[in-house]
């Protein structure tokens, strides 16, 4: 009894501080997102104005021609001559050629122009929500180490606590299981392969790539490690599914599948309100057995645990 309400009290305040990271992984994602359309939009808002320029000096070009030409030293000088009935008929189906030629121009420049505007415009408001963007990531950012600090206390004695009731039961989990996990063949086993190679990996926040662990930020940024989503990300590419490092778009990069379904490799999620995918803060990767393997929680390693917990509230199968 009494482990099962400091396990439950440790998952509750790792809960909170795993939303905390996960909400600034949101906002890390977000802010990539931002960064690469103001670069885009940027982009093509240099493209934009080169053209106005370029049509600019075209209708500069044909103007000065047309000048020329009236003072009788362009190549239309006979526009001005002599040459009886047929030399005016010429001379008018030439100025009514030119004329048609200096429309388009003004017309080719009015359109980029309005087209330069346009881009003008959203490159701006790009360059706005990137800063936004990065305000809201910092935030987030204090926000979770905020978490994290005031929990730290707590969790540690609470750890502690778990560790002695354990030993004093005699708990080994899971190692049946663990031992079959890494069986079989398909995406799923190559995931939950790639996945437990890292068992005993220290928890880091915000770490994690596509490559392996790697440091993190801030608590972090000494420990190499993984993230919960990092450890998904890391492991999915394994497979050449490309996922971001946050929970919310892993939550939404496949079908979700039922529980009484689920097959290995398939992300297992967690959230504070079972009826708000919104609340998501954790993800694991079931390996069969009624368990996964996850990166818990700071201070902790990646382990293999129990899918059956508070806050279970359903599970992807990544496709790509």
């Amino acid at each position: 009894m009494r482990l099962a309400q400091a396990v439950g009290e440790l998952d509750r305040l790792d809960a909170c501080a795993e939303a905390a990271v996960e909400r600034y992984n949101a906002a890390r994602v977000a802010l990539g997102r931002a960064r690469a359309d103001a670069d885009d939009t940027a982009r093509r808002a240099g493209t934009a104005q080169r053209t106005l320029e370029t049509a600019r000096a075209d209708l500069a070009a044909l103007a000065a021609a047309a000048y020329r030409e009236a003072t009788g030293f362009g190549p239309y000088a006979a526009l001005t001559g002599s040459g009886g009935p047929q030399g005016y008929l010429d001379r008018a189906e030439l100025a009514e050629v030119v004329a048609r030629h200096r429309a388009a121009a003004v017309d080719r420049v009015r359109a980029t122009a309005i087209v330069a505007d346009v881009f003008r415009r959203r490159s701006a408001a790009a360059l706005a929500e990137r800063a936004a963007a990065a305000n809201r990531a910092a935030a987030a950012e204090q926000a979770a180490r905020g978490e994290e600090a005031a929990q730290r206390a707590t969790v540690r004695t609470l750890k502690a606590r778990v560790r002695d009731l354990r030993r004093r039961l005699g708990h080994r989990p899971g190692k049946q299981e663990l031992r079959a996990a890494p069986r079989g063949r398909g995406r799923g086993a190559e995931v939950v392969r790639a996945a437990l190679r890292w068992l005993g990996t220290p928890y880091s926040w915000g770490g994690g790539t596509t490559a392996g662990p790697s440091r993190g930020i801030e608590q972090g940024a000494r420990t190499k490690g993984f993230d919960c989503s990092g450890l998904a990300m890391y492991a999915w590419a394994r497979a050449g599914v490309r996922l971001d490092h946050w929970t919310g778009t892993q939550w939404t990069s496949g079908p979700h599948v039922p529980l009484n379904e689920l097959r290995r490799g398939d992300l297992v999620f967690f959230a504070d309100d079972t009826g708000d995918p919104a609340t998501i803060h954790h993800v694991g990767i079931y390996v069969g057995g009624g368990r996964m393997v996850e990166a818990p929680y700071t201070g902790a390693r990646v382990r293999v645990s129990s899918v059956h917990r508070a806050g279970l509230i359903g599970a992807t199968r990544p496709a790509g």
